[in-house]
């Protein structure tokens, strides 16, 4: 595994515990769907923070450059982690932390590939 990887998994890892640590402490005050946001929002600044610090380092864009396309790709990956969330949730009736366990790793693999790729572009 090369450093690349490792650090995007560690960080990925980090925002994903923000992301459900920030819902469960706020989904019993507010709908899922909204405490999902909440969580998004608040992990969108781990993840961008550790990704261009740690991840991608050595990123041939600026800082404003990356940061507007990782914005992109981060609510990319929160429209398909909303989307599959809902579905699991309100069709499938899963538990919600559950549910969104396994949003979050549906959206992992299409958040790297557009970091990689993309937003922080080497």
């Amino acid at each position: 595994m090369n450093a690349s990887t490792f650090w995007f998994l560690a960080v990925g890892g980090s925002a994903a515990a923000t992301h459900m640590g920030v819902f469960a402490l706020s989904q019993s005050h507010m709908w899922p769907e909204l405490a999902n946001a909440l969580g998004f929002c608040v992990a969108f600044v781990v993840s961008f923070a550790g990704h261009r610090l740690l991840s991608f380092k050595d990123a041939g864009t600026s800082v404003s450059t990356s940061l507007l396309r990782f914005a992109a790709t981060a609510l990319a990956g929160f429209a398909s982690n909303e989307l599959v969330f809902m579905l699991l949730l309100r069709v499938l009736g899963l538990p919600s932390l559950l549910a969104l366990f396994l949003a979050l790793l549906f959206a992992a693999g299409q958040t790297f590939v557009l970091s990689r790729f993309w937003a922080f572009r080497r």
